[in-house]
């Protein structure tokens, strides 16, 4: 089975994006991506949104409707991907926040006893690496997005799965690590 290449966390026009949802496919598409999760910000989004995301189409890639949501008791991003069945949560970019280990480890520990249970954690910042997030320490698997927003960040961090293309299997296939990471800097 050939491993699937994909992004966990991308933005439309729905939020701060720069393409509507059918373009950023298409980009990616492009880049010959296997999946793909539009995550916009829960605090920009309508109900337009739950409507219109799962009516855009792709011959090519398996496609995840998710939301970035705002964690109400301190500045955090936590990326949600939703698949048929799984979903799964990701403590977004804490490198934005110019977080420690330690800091991380709080985090992920309120979250969690605020309801959440985190699956993973985001190592880059719009696809640039950070290895501080890598530590074994953080006890989630390390993902690495682009956080598109914008052509720039399209194709600068993606992981590989070994799944079958099927939405829950990929999910399933991260939280047990059966992925590798990719930084186009590297």
């Amino acid at each position: 089975m050939p491993w699937l290449r994909g992004n966990l966390h991308a933005h439309t026009t729905f939020s701060d994006g720069v393409k509507e949802p059918a373009q950023l496919v298409a980009a990616y598409e492009d880049l010959g991506y296997d999946f793909l999760a539009i995550t916009d910000h829960e605090s920009w989004i309508d109900d337009s949104y739950w409507r219109e995301i799962p009516k855009v189409s792709s011959s090519k890639l398996v496609l995840f409707h998710g939301i970035e949501l705002n964690w109400p008791r301190f500045d955090q991003h936590i990326g949600k991907v939703v698949g048929d069945h799984e979903t799964l949560h990701v403590l977004n970019h804490p490198a934005r926040y110019n977080l420690s280990i330690e800091q991380t480890l709080e985090r992920i520990r309120r979250i969690g006893a605020g309801g959440i249970t985190l699956d993973a954690v985001e190592v880059t910042e719009t696809g640039r690496r950070y290895p501080l997030y890598e530590s074994p320490a953080i006890p989630l698997v390390k993902v690495a997005t682009d956080d598109a927003h914008g052509p720039i960040h399209f194709g600068q961090a993606w992981i590989e799965v070994d799944a079958r293309r099927n939405r829950d299997a990929i999910i399933r296939a991260i939280r047990a690590g059966e992925f590798r990471r990719h930084f186009a800097s590297d």
